[in-house]
């Protein structure tokens, strides 16, 4: 349902980019202080007025169908959180560092399960109210994306025990749609991989593909072909798809192997067609990728055979995953299989070019209810 674009975070204390980590790394280009300055206002405007708490575990605050404008069903979200939290503790993280941490909805899952978790977000009060309820072990801090080397970063990866500083399980998971290009994605993709431990993981997770937008916008309109192209060629967010982040995790100084993964919850919604996960392997020992039992995906194509990812699921023992240059095949490989090596992922890779809005002071207000739903972890049902 949706083919190519982008997305963003906020920041740290200071609202810039840590100088060390700059010096080292990929430019983190198109985000100034002010883009960083005006989505830690939105998302904390969000997060304290949407009312959207469905259980301790469960705040869907900004989580907004993309076609109606309307809640997305709490069942529908639970599962989602469900099966994300599936994949990271796939790899039995000991240490998970969550960049976008939000609401919390993965921190909740997460912290009972691992030795320690470490959440940032650029809005103040959901810092305030994850720090208020933290747990031996947990520690959130106010941190941007491209913060992960900061200092307020480190101390909490410190404070959780967590050796050398070194999580084995980096996490970025329904952030990247708002980054505001490439060379940003690049950057803070480049960081979670300098820092993760080796043998870990960085999940880039819940990404709208690239080359699916157009699909997208016709399904969102109902097969209008003049509706979907405008709504096409209006979409704010950043897409990419797998290709585009294997090439640029390619240029990281370590090994890296991919596995992209679809989203196998049970309802018919824009998470389930268009998104993928994709989960970095660091430093993994070599091996031959597992040979896969493909099939078309029945979300997006009418052939043969077709099934759903949710159907594979069912299949124990089996873990489900999306071919990387194919976003209409998925299949089932053994759970072991750390994926294929990014140099061997084909294409080029797609993405939007989507500059980032950065309302002035004075239209601030006005722009906060579009900006939030716009760009904070929408989804479309039917």
């Amino acid at each position: 349902m949706d083919r190519r674009r982008r997305t963003g975070t906020g920041a740290g204390s200071g609202l810039d980019p840590d100088r060390a980590a700059r010096a080292v790394r990929p430019e983190p280009g198109g985000l100034s202080p002010s883009n960083l300055d005006h989505w830690s206002e939105v998302y904390d405007w969000t997060y304290t007025s949407a009312g959207a708490r469905h259980a301790p575990d469960l705040d869907l605050s900004g989580w907004r169908a993309s076609d109606t404008g309307r809640p997305l069903p709490a069942g529908h979200m639970r599962e989602w959180a469900d099966r994300t939290v599936e994949l990271i503790l796939a790899s039995d993280p000991r240490y998970v560092l969550e960049l976008g941490c939000g609401t919390g909805l993965l921190a909740h899952r997460l912290r009972d399960r691992v030795r320690g978790y470490a959440g940032t977000d650029v809005a103040p009060s959901a810092v305030r109210a994850l720090a208020a309820d933290a747990r031996t072990g947990t520690a959130f801090v106010r941190a941007a994306a491209h913060e992960a080397g900061s200092p307020q970063v480190r101390d909490a990866l410190e404070r959780i025990g967590c050796p050398d500083g070194r999580p084995d399980c980096v996490v970025l998971n329904s952030v990247t749609q708002c980054f505001p290009g490439l060379d940003y994605l690049e950057a803070v993709v480049h960081d979670a991989l300098a820092l993760v431990a080796p043998g870990g993981t960085v999940l880039v997770g819940d990404v709208r593909d690239a080359r699916l937008l157009d699909d997208f916008a016709r399904w969102a309109e109902r097969g209008d072909a003049a509706r979907a192209a405008e709504r096409a060629a209006r979409e704010p967010e950043f897409l990419f798809d797998p290709p585009a982040l294997a090439r640029l995790a390619e240029r990281a100084p370590r090994d890296v192997r991919m596995s992209v993964h679809p989203k196998t919850m049970r309802d018919d919604t824009e998470l389930t067609r268009y998104r993928f996960d994709a989960v970095l392997h660091v430093d993994a020992p070599p091996s031959r990728p597992a040979d896969a039992e493909w099939y078309p995906d029945r979300a997006l194509v009418d052939a043969p055979g077709a099934r759903t990812a949710f159907e594979l699921r069912e299949r124990a023992g089996r873990a489900v995953v999306r071919d990387p240059a194919d976003p209409a095949r998925i299949g089932l490989v053994p759970r072991a299989g750390a994926g294929a090596a990014v140099a061997e992922v084909p294409g080029a890779g797609r993405r939007t070019n989507r500059s980032p809005r950065s309302p002035s002071a004075s239209r601030r207000g006005r722009a906060r209810g579009a900006a939030a739903v716009r760009c904070r972890r929408r989804a479309t049902s039917r």
